[in-house]
Parts: structure tokens; sequence; C-alpha cells
């Protein structure tokens, strides 16, 4: 077993790492550990999908689970239909990733994420299904049916969450990247009114995120200024991802979307506490606007999950990721590429001013520099061994500036970030701590390459 369950569920290479042996038993687990009645799954539009869908399928029936096949659609779709039917959802999707790759993402009854207690329990019992085999399984056999019908509950949630305005007239640049949103989102922001360009939304299993979507924004921003479009959207795979580029042809990020949101939010009184929740990753620059307009920010670590444990912690209903990952969590129970998309779209119309305009309004975007140091060894070993440079440079950025060094939590690698007014005083800073970061790890056991938190 290569494979280990993680946040929301497994990632990997489809067919190799992640293949319809380890998907039945997959399914299985699932059924053990939740013990769930009934499974709504979900997909991407990944060549692989299929494959995937009738394993995990094969799995819960085996244990008299009852599946519902939703066929592709986004992430959020999934979730929703959890949440109305009290009831555990499975997504197939890689996100991100490219084709190759697949995963196994699941929500516990209700739309949210597994405790963890459930997500420990998971492991142990998909292991010893994969050493003992097949075996025997119920003696009921759990029916598998098609659901198309949620498809479309789902869109129509999505409309209905602006309480009956519309979108006529805004002139849209929508980037699907051949993937879940493909077919839902150009349907919806149509119904609202939106005038349309659409680009990524012909998938053929192979070309979602391929120079396409949230993660390759140069050709969005390209159509964007070209057609002279209000502003572009890009979703990422399975659409619970949402990314903006403005009039100008500037990208808006996560960030940037979620401090719009606050701001609005805050001035309409729908920010609860006046409290927005992000994670240590979040720009500084998106703490000191917060700070500005009297909005008070929690922190967490990395993770979506962690964003809507905290959002459900305080009773808060904003928060999300730099990626793209916005939550709102009076909503929808996860981050949700088009529902942000609406959201952000009606709040540009209502304010009758321009995004660009907007995000400049809510924060500045202090220069923030990341770089990875591959190590051999335990990545947090290499973290506690510079935590002398980590507080020296700190010290010399001061309260205009940021470092954070952390161990990845996927791959032997530490994450070095820093943040200045002064892109030339971050790369300074990271290039001391990179540098120190290779020393304390075992002579040739470090390769510093550059990525994304």
């Amino acid at each position: 077993m290569t494979l280990t369950f993680g946040t929301d569920g497994v990632r990997g290479a489809a067919n190799i790492e992640l293949t319809a042996e380890y998907a039945l038993a997959f399914g299985r687990a699932l059924a053990r550990v939740l013990a769930p009645g009934e499974v709504v799954i979900g997909r991407d539009t990944r060549e692989s999908g299929p494959m995937l869908e009738g394993a995990v399928s094969a799995g819960l029936s085996a244990e008299g689970v009852d599946v519902r096949l939703l066929g592709v659609c986004p992430t959020p779709a999934v979730a929703r239909a959890c949440v109305a039917e009290r009831t555990a959802g499975l997504m197939i999707s890689a996100s991100h990733n490219p084709f190759g790759d697949n995963g196994l993402k699941v929500f516990a009854p209700g739309g949210l994420k597994l405790s963890d207690q459930q997500e420990s329990g998971f492991d142990p019992v998909l292991r010893r299904l994969l050493a003992a085999g097949p075996g025997a399984g119920q003696a009921r056999v759990g029916r598998i049916a098609a659901d198309p019908a949620v498809l479309g509950q789902y869109a129509d949630a999505v409309v209905a969450s602006i309480d009956g305005r519309d979108l006529a007239g805004v002139h849209l640049v929508v980037d699907c990247a051949n993937g879940a949103a493909s077919q839902v989102a150009p349907e919806v922001l149509r119904r609202l009114g939106a005038t349309l360009t659409v680009l990524a939304d012909h998938p053929d299993g192979r070309n979602i995120n391929a120079g396409c979507g949230s993660t390759h924004l140069e050709g969005l921003q390209q159509a964007v200024v070209g057609e002279g479009a209000a502003l572009g959207l890009a979703f990422d795979g399975d659409a619970d991802r949402l990314l903006a580029v403005d009039h100008l042809g500037r990208v808006v990020d996560g960030d940037q979307l979620i401090a719009v949101s606050a701001l609005d939010r805050h001035r309409r009184g729908a920010l609860v506490a006046d409290t927005v929740v992000v994670t240590v990753m979040t720009n500084l620059g998106f703490r000191i606007g917060m700070r500005r307009h009297g909005i008070d920010v929690r922190e967490t670590a990395v993770g979506d999950r962690y964003v809507l444990e905290a959002l459900e912690a305080g009773g808060f209903v904003l928060g999300g990721e730099q990626s793209g990952h916005l939550i709102f969590r009076d909503l929808a129970t996860t981050g949700d590429g088009l529902l942000s998309a609406v959201q952000i779209l009606d709040l540009v119309r209502r304010s009758e001013s321009t995004l660009a305009d907007l995000a400049d309004e809510a924060m500045t975007r202090l220069p923030q520099v990341l770089r990875n140091v591959r190590v051999s060894g335990p990545a947090s070993a290499v973290v506690q061994a510079i935590a002398g440079p980590i507080e020296a440079v700190s010290a010399r950025l001061g309260d205009g500036g940021r470092v954070l060094v952390r161990p990845s939590g996927t791959e032997p690698l530490v994450r070095i970030m820093a943040e200045a007014a002064e892109e030339a005083d971050a790369e300074a800073a990271v290039g001391e701590l990179v540098a120190a970061a290779e020393a304390a790890a075992a002579a040739g056991a470090a390769r510093v390459g550059t990525g994304t938190a």
C-alpha cells in the first residue's frame, strides 16, 4: 500500500498507485469506517474517473451500501448533496494536478470533513482489506444508480445565492480548466444574464488543467484584455477553487478575493464578529488591509480543512486560502469556485465599481517569495536547526515583513517563505534561509527548487 489517507482522502498516479483494486478496497473501508446507508459519488473529467468510479462503487455495494452516481460535477456539488440528504460523499478528482493523477476525496454525512478519529481509523481498515484480498461481502448488495438531477439542484442553489439579483450586461471570460465546471459554470452564469467568452470547456479526459485553469492564467489574462471584458474567472479541475483576472489583466488571487468579500460583508453587517479566517500562507498585505478596515483575522495551518474547522468553532462565515479556496460558510460547507464566482460578481455589480478598484482598496499585496529545500531526513529537524537564522531574519524585516519556514506535510521538503515591502528584501531573506537550511541538511541530501507551499 503506497498511498496513505490524508486530510481529505488519497491522491496518486491513476492505475499505478491508485488502482482499481485499491479503489475497491477503499470503497469497502469507507463503508466500514463511516457505516453510511448511502454514498453519493461525483467525478471530474479525467479518463481514469469512470474506472475508479466503478471500482469504488463495487466496494461500497459489496458492503451493502447504496450508491448514487452524480457523474461529472464540481466537488462542492457532492458536498451540497451530502448536506441536503445527510449522507456521505466521495469525489473522484486530483484537483489541479495533471490528468494522469487522480484521487478519492471523502465527505462525512452533512458535507463536512472527516473527524480526526474517522481519519485515523481509515488506514488500518484499508490496509487489512488490501492484505486480505477481496473476501466475502454482505448478504445485502447495495444498489448503484445514476442521479444526474443533483447537478441541476446544485446549479439552482448557486443561482439563488444572490437573492434574485442578476448579472445582466456583464461581459466575462471564464476558464473552465477542461474540468468539472465545463458544463455547469457557463450554464449558471448565462442563467444570471452574463455575456460569456468561455475557454477550456471541451474536456477529452486528458486535457484537464493542461495549460489552462487556475494554475495557468496567461490565456485568461490575454482574453480579458483582448476582448475588453469586465473580468475573468478561472476554476481548477474539480471547481472548488477560483482565481480571477481584473479588466487590466492583473491576477486577483484568493487572498484578494477574500479581502474584497470581507470588506463587502463588513460594510453590510454580514461578517459575523467582523472576523475572517485564513492560513499562515496568507499575504501580510491581507492582514495589514484587514486591520486598517477594523476586521479581525484568525490564522490556521495550511489547508481548507483547518479553515473550515476554525469557521465552525467560532461560528464565522468567511475564510479561505491564497490558492483560491473561498468558503462562504453560511452558503456552503466547502470551497466552491462557482459559488465564489457568483458572490464576487454580485458584489462587484452592487458596488458599481471594478474588481481592480475593489481589490486595491481592500489590500496591497506585498512581494512574497517561496522556495523549497529538499531533504533526505526529517524536514522538521532542519526547521528546528535553523531557528537562530529564522529569528535573525525576522527581526531584520520587522513589522514590514514576515518569514514562514515549515516542513511540508506531504513531501520531504522545507518550505521557506518571506514577505517584505520590496521584493529584493524578500529574495535576500529567502536566500539566506535557504543557505542555512542546506547547511543544516546532510551533505548532498538537499536540493533546492521552486514551488508553491
